[in-house]
């Protein structure tokens, strides 16, 4: 009777797997990894074997043994980001590949957060840290920089990176999109971000603003900052439909992300306002929200697969892994056959219909 009870079989074991199939523990092991020396006909009959006997390998107790913890420790600051959804997917498609794991934990744009996260990620040993950067606590770098574990920070170009990066500059991205604008005959435009952006990427995407305004001898001063990180559709659609308390000289909103963008479109549309004849509605990041709205958004356009990607193709190389199937420059500027620490990703400007001349 107590046989039945759950969790009092004996689990299976890899030497039950090996037995079954007459060969050795270590060719189990090598047939359970993809790019192991085994031929396919062996590792036809292990799997199947391995199938029919329910056998799950103790992940534990090979890292004990090879010293490889199998996982690589991902943070993102938004978990209904669709950007950081696609990188952590094309990162995992890129990993699984080599048989890592993706764990993920989420930061809220909290450096706080972040730090404890960090700690108890590197408890578990993984292969690689890889983090959006948004600006992180002294001590997260202290823990980081002494972890001797890779680190790989994204969607940023840091001005003193922990080790490697991959991303853009969002400063020199939004002061190109302002520098765009500025030629295209907008003269009074506002920018909409967060009020408690401390150092983070809109943080980056407001200096950006200010410098190619400034460098026109054109006024910044038109900045409406509201709520915390990530500015939402809702936070947008208020600061739209109230948006002649704040200024009544405007010529264009440039908002930080699409999100708040799209929201002030919406405000605009619903008050009469008309988009881009009245005012000029732009946004940061191309996300499907910019490419569907009516009139679509004018936008910077990134490549959030190319991260994912190029980011895999970083972690592949350092564990002396390939994947000839792989295109692991996809989304970055400078291809090439060596491994960069500093990989920087491409961006440009989507010109659509919110803006009055498409160029």
């Amino acid at each position: 009777m107590t046989d039945e009870k759950r969790g009092t079989h004996q689990p299976v074991t890899m030497e039950d797997v090996a037995q079954a199939a007459g060969v050795s523990r270590m060719t189990v092991s090598r047939a359970l990894r993809s790019n192991g020396t085994v031929s396919e006909e062996t590792r036809a009959r292990i799997l199947a074997i391995v199938e029919k006997m329910n056998y799950v390998p103790d992940q534990l107790a090979g890292s004990l043994t090879t010293r490889r913890s199998g996982v690589v420790a991902t943070l993102v600051p938004s978990l209904n980001n669709l950007h950081f959804a696609e990188s952590v997917q094309a990162l995992s498609e890129s990993l699984d590949v080599i048989g890592l794991q993706i764990m993920l934990g989420y930061t809220n744009y909290s450096t706080a957060r972040e730090e404890r996260l960090i700690e108890s990620m590197l408890k578990r040993r993984p292969e690689a840290i890889v983090l959006p950067f948004d600006g992180h606590s002294e001590r997260t770098r202290r823990l980081l920089d002494r972890s001797g574990v890779p680190v790989i920070e994204q969607w940023e170009m840091p001005p003193q990176p922990i080790d490697y990066t991959v991303g853009f500059s969002n400063r020199e991205a939004a002061r190109e999109m302002t520098l765009g604008l500025i030629e295209s005959g907008y003269e009074r435009i506002a920018f909409v971000s967060e009020a408690e952006d401390v150092w983070n990427r809109g943080a980056a995407r407001r200096a950006g603003f200010e410098d190619a305004m400034e460098a026109a001898g054109l006024s910044a001063h038109r900045m409406v900052r509201f709520g915390k990180p990530p500015m939402s559709i809702e936070e947008g659609f208020q600061i739209g439909m109230a948006f002649e308390h704040h200024f009544t000289d405007a010529d264009c909103v440039f908002c930080v992300s699409d999100a708040p963008a799209f929201g002030v479109l919406s405000a605009f549309l619903a008050r009469g306002i008309r988009v881009p004849e009245d005012m000029a509605v732009v946004g940061f990041g191309n996300f499907e929200m910019s490419r569907f709205s009516s009139p679509k958004l004018t936008t910077v356009e990134v490549d959030p697969r190319g991260i994912g990607l190029a980011t895999g193709a970083i972690i592949k190389s350092l564990l002396g892994e390939s994947d000839p199937k792989s295109t692991p420059d996809q989304g970055v500027s400078e291809p090439t056959t060596h491994m960069k620490k500093h990989h920087r990703v491409k961006t440009q400007i989507a010109w659509r219909e919110s803006t009055r001349q498409v160029i």
